[in-house]
Formats: structure tokens, sequence, C-alpha cells
């Protein structure tokens, strides 16, 4: 990419930049987003900053290396006994401190000022407003308890990620004095950090990029920034890990999902569409349970499987259920409230 000529779209994101726009970038797969953004820098001679780790996070630098700990340790620490019953959930201290860890986290993820009921997200297993306002009640107390835990650099009990510093900066307004701010995958952009970002905008020349039609993380409160901001729209739009052939296919389904740009394909990639024939050599899913139906298809075909892609995650899930298949609880965040497999299934019914 570096010897290549720039593309007229990418020409007139760095006139854009230099004439001080307020600049959206909607940059597609392979359009040269990373070479783009280092044109941008190098079209100007002032520097942008980012600041979190260098004005909070240094002071819990301690803390983020700790070794992983278990809920159950977790809320003997912090001396959490109680056991409850809501509705046919039986939650033991391990549940309540899995679900308040939770809690700190939406708080940290959300523009607000202050820990409050709206961070204790919906329960699977929890079936009535009664009873997720009775669990919030038992909740929101433990979860404010961590906060303060987490705001002590060097005794605090409750292991620290970069979510919390990255909050206690966003808390103390901070003014970044930078020129510019470049904002990457603004399609999953957390409100905590969309707030730190706008506030900026009367002092610097804010630039959003990413694209809207790769947003992964609204289950955990990130939304896409770029599509109601009130700057310089501009794409990328040509990619060049790809030939015209994949460009139309991709086209097809950025159309069905009303996305907000089109590709073309580089000429001197050569890419084809077949029908296939035989067996694949790999399966694309969109969804978990998709990637899942199509492992317990090819095991029961004989077939050797690998999943590459967010496996971690449905790792975790797969030895959540068979802790619960052997009795055991578990603190997964989909089935900590289930005391049996059982329950989980009942539930699902």
């Amino acid at each position: 990419m570096s010897s290549r000529r720039p593309t007229p779209e990418q020409d007139a994101a760095v006139a854009a930049f230099r004439r001080g726009d307020h600049l959206v970038l909607q940059a597609g797969a392979g359009t040269g987003k990373t070479t783009t953004l280092t044109m941008l820098g190098k079209a100007t001679r002032w520097q942008g900053r980012y600041l979190a780790f260098k004005a909070v996070g240094h002071r819990f630098a301690e803390r983020l290396g700790l070794p992983r700990m278990s809920t159950a340790k977790l809320a003997q620490l912090l001396g959490i006994t109680i056991q409850v019953t809501i509705g046919a959930r039986n939650l033991k201290p391990m549940s309540l401190c899995s679900i308040a860890r939770e809690t700190v986290l939406q708080y940290c993820y959300s523009a607000d000022d202050v820990l409050g009921r709206q961070h204790v997200r919906w329960q699977k297993g929890i079936t009535t407003e009664h009873e997720h306002d009775q669990l919030t009640e038992l909740v929101l107390p433990i979860a404010e308890r961590m906060w303060a835990d987490l705001q002590t650099p060097d005794c605090g009990k409750v292991p620290f990620k970069p979510d919390h510093f990255l909050k206690m900066w966003a808390l103390t307004r901070p003014r970044i004095h930078g020129e510019f701010l470049l904002l990457d995958e603004a399609q999953d952009t957390n409100p905590a950090v969309e707030q730190v970002f706008l506030a900026q905008g009367a002092h610097a020349q804010l630039v959003m990029v990413g694209d809207s039609a790769q947003a992964i993380y609204g289950w955990r409160g990130a939304r896409d920034v770029m599509t109601d901001f009130a700057g310089h729209q501009l794409a990328l739009s040509h990619s060049f890990r790809f030939g015209p052939a994949i460009a139309g296919e991709a086209n097809r389904w950025l159309t069905i999902a009303d996305a907000p740009i089109r590709l073309t394909g580089s000429p001197h990639v050569t890419s084809s569409l077949q029908p296939l024939t035989g067996i694949p050599d790999a399966i694309l899913c969109r969804t978990n349970g998709g990637a899942i139906a199509e492992i317990l298809t090819l095991l029961a075909e004989g077939r050797r499987v690998a999943l590459a892609g967010r496996a971690e995650q449905l790792k975790n899930l797969a030895e959540a259920a068979q802790k619960l298949q052997a009795g055991q609880r578990t603190d997964h965040r989909d089935l900590v409230l289930f005391s049996t497999w059982g329950e989980v299934q009942e539930y699902v019914e």
C-alpha cells in the first residue's frame, strides 16, 4: 500500500483534513484505512494525543498485571455471604458477585456520572420486572462497594481492567491538548469514550474512522457514532484486498444491510465466485449459534473441525454448560443465575 499512489478518495480525505473540517471516514474492508490515517498524520505538523493511561491508568499499573481471580474467591474476599431466592432462581454469593462485576463494567461503558439501577442488566433466568427489581436491590450495593475498591490503587481486591481507569479518566472531564483527534473503529464506540471525544470538538479537529457495516459490540453498550455526527462525510470504498467479483457479492449484502458504503474491487487482484462442489475448506458464520450448528453437523459426519475467530467465547460457554451438567455453579454471564442444566433447558423452552 505504501508504494501506491493515493486513490482519489484518499486525496479527498487528506484535503478535507487539511482544511480543518470535522471528518467522518467510512472505510470498507481492505480499503487502506491504516495507510489513510498515516497520510492524515503526515499532512499536518500538529500532533494528536490519547492520554487515558498517562493521566490515570499509570497509578493502577500494578493492579492491571495481577492473575485472574475466580468470582467465588472475590466474593469471599469481599465478605459477600448472602444467599437468596428470586423467583425460581437460587442466588449464591458467587452469582451476586458476578452480576455486580458486570454492573460496574456497564457503568464504565456509559456516560453516566453515578453508578445506578440502569447499569444492572436484565439477566437470563429473570422473567418479570419484579424479579429484576429484587435483583437490582441486592446487586447495586455490592457494585458500589466494588467501584469504591477499584479507586484505591494500592490495596484494592477487585481485579482491575483498562475499562475501569478509562471511566475514571472520563469522569475528570478531560481536555485533550491536541489540535486533532482520530477516533478509530468509531462504529463501536461506547458512550464514555464518545462523551470525552465529542467534548474536544470546540478546540480540536475531530476525525472519526470506521465501518458502520462492521459494528459488533452493541451487546456491551457500544454504538455507531459516525452516522449522526455533524462532520464532513467521506468514504474509502476501493478495496485492495479482493477483485471486482468479490466486491459485487459484498455489495449485494451491504445493500441488504442498508450499509452506507458500497465497494469496488482491485483489478489487480484475481477473484471469482463459483458454485461449491465437494467439501468446503471453510464455512463463514454470522452468529455463534450458526457456528455451533455447523460444528455439530460436521462432527456427526465424522469430520475434523476447527473454529477460528471468537472461539474463546464459545469455549467458555461450553465449559460453563459442562459445569452445570456436572452439578456445579458457574459465573458465566449468561448462566450465572442457573443452578442446574435442567433449569437452563426449562428457561430456553
